[in-house]
């Protein structure tokens, strides 16, 4: 129907997460009325940050050094780290200002029936960060999805196992800001229950 490199990009496009046939189509579409200079800088813009960023050696949040802006930041306490599934968790949490810590980012979640194992993700790594000593707390944040808290378990038993003085936590999950409880389902409510707190 279209011009071979139009159908490529087309097709391109709707790999991205999101984006669906008819969505490719107006993207493909807005990037042929753009000028040459405005194409070209998204293309550059893609193939710089596929180029030059990475994962961060320490925490595998991504980076463009060995290092990310967290973990080479020296005002972050080093005691505190938070875990998280995705680099996308970290920019969530860091929107707060609440925490100042540092951060594991594993890479996803457990989830056996898509044949991801413990092996697949960053949780090694985690147990060899907790080894030195210097980690007081670890705060479990991952997603309060079926594969996010099987993820978050079976964390928290292996960080136990191996360092039982490790203070293990979990963000608390409950009611959301503006929320009514007539639309609250059994699960949360509970949840907001059983993590309630002093006023």
């Amino acid at each position: 129907m279209y011009a071979p490199p139009v159908q490529r990009l087309i097709t391109e496009l709707s790999k991205l997460p999101g984006v669906g046939g008819r969505t490719a189509q107006r993207l493909a579409f807005h990037v042929l009325r753009s000028t040459d200079e405005e194409a070209l800088a998204l293309a550059e813009a893609i193939r710089e940050v596929k180029l030059r960023i990475g994962l961060c050696e320490v925490c595998f949040n991504l980076a463009d050094g060995p290092r990310c802006r967290i973990c080479a930041d020296e005002r972050r306490d080093p005691e505190l780290i938070c875990v998280v599934e995705e680099p996308s968790d970290v920019i969530s949490i860091e929107r707060t200002h609440e925490f100042r810590g540092r951060y594991h980012v594993l890479g996803g979640a457990l989830s056996p029936i898509d044949g991801v194992d413990p092996e697949d993700l960053k949780i090694a790594e985690l147990y060899v960060r907790a080894e030195d000593g210097e980690i007081r707390e670890v705060v479990i944040a991952t997603n309060p999805t079926t594969t996010g808290e099987a993820t978050g378990l079976h964390i928290a038993a292996g960080l136990r196992e191996r360092h039982p003085e490790l203070s293990v936590t979990r963000l608390a999950s409950g009611l959301p800001v503006g929320a009514d409880l007539e639309y609250a389902d059994e699960l949360t409510l509970g949840r907001a229950f059983s993590g309630r707190r002093a006023v």
